[in-house]
């Protein structure tokens, strides 16, 4: 199998609607709303619309693994 026949994890588009980070993070919409809230999803806004940056999204399952490492001690705080 090469590179070329396996589906990125996130999609390659910049910045995604919240709608859409529920989606791809597979959480409730008041989670994410949670987690943006709390600073552990960054956005971007522009006018009224709330978006979330793909980069945003990949530091964020980032950090999920790196809590796991430590044996999710940062995930209780």
């Amino acid at each position: 199998m090469t590179d070329s026949n396996v589906s990125p994890l996130v999609p390659t588009r910049a910045l995604y609607t919240v709608s859409e980070a529920v989606v791809l993070l597979n959480y409730s919409r008041s989670q994410v709303y949670e987690l943006i809230r709390m600073g552990r999803l960054q956005t971007v806004s522009e006018g009224r619309s709330r978006r979330v940056p793909a980069e945003a999204i990949t530091e964020y399952v980032n950090l999920l693994k790196m809590e796991a490492k430590e044996g999710g001690s940062a995930a209780a705080a």
